[in-house]
């Protein structure tokens, strides 16, 4: 796999890892994961695209709802499915779609249900132990800066359907 991308040059690659991490179509139906709650916040959705052996990333999707009345905001992540992993957001950058991590975390915002999803913000597991296996579970610790730690089970999905959405990381 790296001598596919070491071989094709910017700004093919990134749209290549994107549509490899399956985050180019979401359209297909997230997996029904159980709900979890920690302090007023409540997770759902959660999930993440099976990979292929040797891809070293994949992504990690959900949503957060604040039911409280304090804002609140997600500073870091980590499973043992992966060496790393990072919160990441999609933005335009003029005419081209750019990924970059998220240093200061992700608000959640008192009253309001935050959406991780491709073209937006989401996971990265990064220097993955082995391929996230659809059927498979994924646990994933989400650390919200007044809720504290939460285990969460991220259910491994089949990619959905590719196609070029023209994003570059």
């Amino acid at each position: 796999m790296t001598a596919m991308f070491t071989r094709i040059r910017t700004p093919l690659t990134p749209t290549l890892v994107l549509l490899g991490l399956g985050l180019a179509n979401i359209a297909a139906a997230a997996p029904n994961a159980a709900a979890v709650t920690v302090g007023d916040l409540t997770v759902t959705g959660a999930h993440a695209r099976a990979t292929l052996p040797g891809q070293p990333v994949g992504g990690g999707y959900m949503t957060v709802t604040n039911a409280g009345d304090t804002d609140d905001r997600l500073v870091a992540v980590s499973s043992p499915v992966a060496g790393r992993a990072e919160l990441h957001e999609m933005r335009m950058d003029g005419d081209v779609m750019r990924m970059r991590p998220l240093p200061d975390g992700l608000p959640v915002p008192a009253g309001e249900t935050i959406t991780l999803e491709p073209g937006g913000p989401h996971l990265m597991f990064m220097d993955l132990a082995g391929p996230l296996v659809a059927g498979e579970i994924a646990p994933v610790r989400l650390t919200f800066e007044r809720a504290g730690a939460v285990d969460v089970p991220f259910a491994i999905a089949a990619p959905g359907q590719r196609e070029t959405t023209g994003m570059h990381h």
